[in-house]
């Protein structure tokens, strides 16, 4: 159902011609950069915090790690990523193929300036299996983010 949310979200948008589906697991950063033929830092990686009851996403270059005290400065809280059993019933995803496109009412996305290295990202699309070819603009314009963050390292 998750990678049907999201195919159906960048299908409006008339970005469906970009999902690639692949045979092999994408799960990971480098199981996704593996399976595309490209250097991990083009990954889009979906990281899910713990934002009181409810979450936040951010999402950042493959190769990028949160820095805890910018995280703090910027959202107010220590950075508490989801544990992989709350991440689906709150972003709308399952672990592996979390990505920003359909995900749960009222979750916020941001993304990292991590991103804006790359002329072409790689964000999931729903699936440990997928992912979809966009630059950090068209990501940041489908995935309806809050803003663009400086969190990582």
């Amino acid at each position: 159902m998750s990678m049907e949310r999201a195919r159906a979200h960048l299908e409006a948008l008339g970005l469906g011609e970009r999902i690639i589906e692949f045979t092999v697991s994408s799960a990971t950063v480098a199981l996704a950069a593996q399976a595309l033929g490209c250097e991990p830092a083009h990954i889009a990686k979906s990281l899910s915090f713990a934002n009181g009851d409810g979450a936040i996403l951010v999402i950042a270059a493959g190769d990028a790690r949160i820095d805890n005290a910018k995280f703090k400065a910027r959202f107010h809280m220590k950075a508490s990523m989801l544990t992989p059993e709350r991440v689906e019933a709150l972003i709308g995803h399952a672990v592996g193929g979390v990505c920003p496109f359909g995900v749960n009412p009222g979750v916020p996305v941001y993304l990292d300036t991590s991103l804006k290295a790359y002329d072409i990202v790689y964000p999931a699309c729903g699936n440990a299996a997928s992912a979809v070819r966009l630059t950090p603009d068209e990501l940041f314009a489908a995935s309806g983010a809050v803003e663009w963050v400086d969190v990582c390292k």
